[in-house]
């Protein structure tokens, strides 16, 4: 490992730290640069994967071509292979004009396909054939065209489960990690988080014209020791958070605890999950009906534990009271016992069911619960859509389709 050359990398592009697998990745990201093999970056969300890409096309020969990153998971499925490859007139409504794509645009210089997991079947089809000779035919059109690019990938799925799903291309995959990259999470780099908050705390210090933080040995414990879930993203936000709301400038561990998340939950495990009793859901929909039955379920199981109440209060008058002391007041034996704790006297029946034959009618509307069910999760994760597309166990891409369905803001 040349440091020098490493240390000047981290340098140019501000990487803050000094873990040996954080500089392992960037050592084989300038010694592959000087070669045109494919590269796979792969990492946790919020690592910092899209400094490498950019690592590789600044130390090649291809650093005077042009440089284009392209979020794959934030491109509708059915316009994908017209960004990508080009599509001409007439070749679907609303290609009023021809259109390079961005194979096109990037000849001679690096793309960047940043969660290249997300594509589409056909389109990594169509990705396997540029790999393998340099050719690609745009949308609605019969000609070979011919790119000379370097192509970067990065992706936070695991690819192997995946290709095991069938949802990527076994052949694919083995022509884009011809060198792979793998990022650590900022949990495994130790002393890197205190360095990476320090440093973000000073620039929101100059940013917002503030005294800077300072950190205590126990908040410099509490940092380390946490498992930050959403990697250097997540610690920039806490950074600014603190940086931004506290008076006293000394930070100590308790300070920091609370502004760290508990670790991670989920708070909607059948739709995060990809299976619920043993059963495996082939789409997010399937997912939601799934939710729709257990909450139908749910509201039938109180209204049954109303009936019982009902009952209960109704038998009263014929229950059984005993005194175990003269002074003490009597206790009352039901025949039926609840499961919860409520006194049949205190529930307003006919307001109870009134209340639940609306709920069951307002949850048949399946469009509805998904539309909330995503306004949600993106309330939960402040509007990050990739956040929120992982606690919902679907695509970015999918998720994407969905806001604009709904037209959810």
């Amino acid at each position: 490992m040349n440091l020098a050359d490493v240390q000047k990398v981290k340098q140019q592009f501000g990487i803050i730290g000094n873990d040996s697998a954080l500089l392992r990745a960037i050592d084989t990201a300038i010694q592959v640069a000087h070669t045109d093999l494919s590269v796979l970056i792969t990492g946790e969300s919020g690592v910092g994967k899209e400094f490498f890409p950019k690592i590789v096309h600044t130390n090649s020969v291809r650093k005077h071509g042009k440089y284009i990153a392209v979020n794959c998971g934030a491109i509708p499925e059915g316009t994908i292979d017209s960004e990508l490859f080009g599509h001409v007139k007439g070749a679907f409504t609303g290609a009023v004009n021809e259109r390079k794509g961005y194979f096109s645009e990037a000849d001679g210089g690096t793309i960047f396909l940043d969660e290249v997991a997300e594509l589409p079947l056909s389109t990594q089809a169509r990705l396997l054939r540029v790999l393998e000779n340099g050719e690609f035919i745009r949308v609605g059109s019969s000609d070979v065209e011919k790119t000379d690019v370097r192509i970067v990938c990065a992706t936070n799925v695991n690819l192997a489960e995946a290709i095991a799903d069938g949802r990527f291309r076994e052949d694919l995959y083995y022509r884009l990690s011809t060198v792979p990259i793998n990022i650590p999470p900022l949990r495994k780099r130790g002393d890197d988080a205190v360095l990476l908050f320090k440093k973000f705390s000073m620039d929101f210090a100059t940013k917002y014209n503030v005294p800077k933080i300072q950190l205590n040995d126990s908040a410099q414990r509490a940092i380390i020791e946490y498992s930050w879930p959403g990697n250097i993203r997540q610690l920039k936000n806490i950074a600014e958070q603190i940086s931004i709301l506290e008076l006293n400038r000394e930070i100590d561990g308790e300070v920091v605890s609370r502004y760290l998340p508990k670790e991670h939950s989920n708070n909607l495990p059948t739709i995060a999950g990809h299976k619920n009793n043993g059963k495996t859901f082939e789409s997010e929909r399937e997912i939601l009906y799934s939710v729709l039955f257990d909450m139908r379920r749910d509201i039938t199981d109180l209204k049954n534990q109303i009936e019982i109440l009902r009952s209960s209060q109704k038998n009263t008058q014929s229950t059984t009271a005993y005194y175990t002391e003269p002074d003490e007041m009597p206790v009352v034996q039901h025949p039926i016992q609840p499961s919860f704790q409520i006194q049949p006297s205190q529930i307003h029946y006919e307001q109870v069911e009134n209340v639940v034959d609306e709920y069951i009618e307002e949850t048949l509307s399946l469009n509805d619960v998904e539309k909330k069910t995503i306004q949600l999760a993106l309330e939960r994760n402040n509007g990050k859509r990739r956040y929120a597309a992982k606690e919902l166990n679907i695509s970015e891409r999918t998720l994407y389709r969905k806001i604009k369905e709904y037209g959810i803001e």
